[in-house]
Formats: C-alpha cells, structure tokens, sequence
C-alpha cells in the first residue's frame, strides 16, 4: 500500500468499521489525514498500522486512555528510551494475574458447589457444609443441616 486510501479503505485493512475510525480520530489516537482536492480524507499505510496497534493493545486489556498516553510517550521520546510501555505492560501483567487468581478462587468455589450437588443457592447458604463462600450470610443464618 503506497497509495492514499480513503476512509472505507483504511478501515477494512485495519479489520475495524468505520464508526471506530471516527471515533478514534475524534479522540486523536490517529493523525490527521490529509485532504484530497475534493475534501475527502487520504490516509496512508501508518494509518493501517496506528489502527491495528490499538486493537492489538485493547485485546492486551489497555484502555483506549491507556494507549492514548502509550501512542503519546512514543511520539514524544526524543532519541530517549520510553519507559511507558515496559511499565505499563507490567502493571496490566499484575492485574491479569491479580484476575486470574480471583478467577480460580471463583472456579474452585463452583466446581465444589457442582461437587456437593447444591442445587438451591437460598438452602445451601444456610447450610453449614456449603462449598460457596457466604460466610457472612452463613453465620448471620445458620441452620445446620446435612449437606448435599
């Protein structure tokens, strides 16, 4: 692609729709293109790849804030190295891990409810062998009976 694309063209490259491109040029995660004689918008390939650059890093879990400030820091680094992005990547790292053992907790506490055979949340809160951690629940009401 060395030629000037126009706005459908550039969005169907980058596999975005059109809207997302308005909206991230409204947001100024994009350059502004250049104007043919008649008015229309011309982009080229960096286009492209500014666009695929976003959607890579919004499936890493940034936000659109977040790559704003990462496009900017490495707009703006002078010949510097850009820390932004070596210490981003490390605070989403420690969040997807923070999520990940919140999602195992979450797995383990299922997987045993599916194990005991609970099948009524309400009677198996009550119940002083339930595998779902409602501990405030479960000592505020606790009814000892057998378990599932």
């Amino acid at each position: 692609m060395s030629e000037h694309l126009r706005r459908g063209q550039v969005a169907e490259a980058a596999g975005v729709n059109i809207q997302t491109l308005r909206y991230y040029e409204r947001r100024g995660l994009l350059a502004e293109p250049q104007r043919s004689s008649g008015g229309h918008r011309l982009y080229g390939d960096d286009a492209v790849t500014a666009l695929r650059v976003i959607k890579a890093a919004q499936r890493l879990g940034f936000t659109l804030d977040e790559v704003a400030e990462l496009l900017e820091t490495g707009r703006h680094r002078h010949g510097r190295p850009a820390a932004g992005l070596q210490e981003r990547a490390k605070t989403k790292l420690a969040e997807v891990d923070a999520k990940i053992a919140d999602l195992t907790t979450i797995r383990t506490a299922l997987l045993s409810a599916v194990e005991a055979g609970c099948d009524d949340l309400a009677v198996c809160a009550r119940s002083a062998c339930c595998p779902i951690p409602f501990t405030d629940l479960a000592e505020e009401n606790r009814h000892a009976g057998p378990c599932h």
